[in-house]
């Protein structure tokens, strides 16, 4: 392998899988590098990269509303009857839920406070 000086002096953006592949395996090479050492710095720079491409090549879309409720829910082990305090009764749980009723903005604040759920994520839908 390249030394890192070398390896350093080389980097450009990435413009093909090829590159983005040799820049993974740079990364699982240096991804258990000591603190403030010269590895740390390039697997930062290198990182920088892959990320810039991953984003333009391989974004990720925002999660459903629903599907990150139930999510949610199922992270802190609630049950639908749990959730009548932010959809207002156990009928229109089910509804919402089931994708009969939409979302309210009441619906979406309460969510938003009481689960952590963003904003952007629940007005998706």
């Amino acid at each position: 392998m390249k030394n890192l000086a070398q390896i350093k002096s080389e980097l450009k953006p990435i413009s093909s899988e090829k590159t983005y592949r040799e820049y993974l395996a740079i990364i699982d090479s240096l991804v258990d590098c000591a603190e403030n050492s010269p590895e740390e710095e390039l697997l930062e720079l290198v990182s920088i990269l892959v990320e810039n491409y991953e984003s333009r090549h391989y974004p990720i879309e925002a999660p459903d509303p629903l599907e990150a409720i139930k999510i949610r829910m199922e992270e802190q082990g609630l049950k639908r009857k749990d959730m009548v305090s932010y959809f207002g009764s156990a009928s229109r749980v089910s509804e919402v839920l089931n994708r009969k009723r939409p979302l309210t903005l009441e619906m979406m604040r309460k969510i938003h406070i009481g689960l952590g759920i963003s904003a952007e994520t629940l007005l998706m839908g």
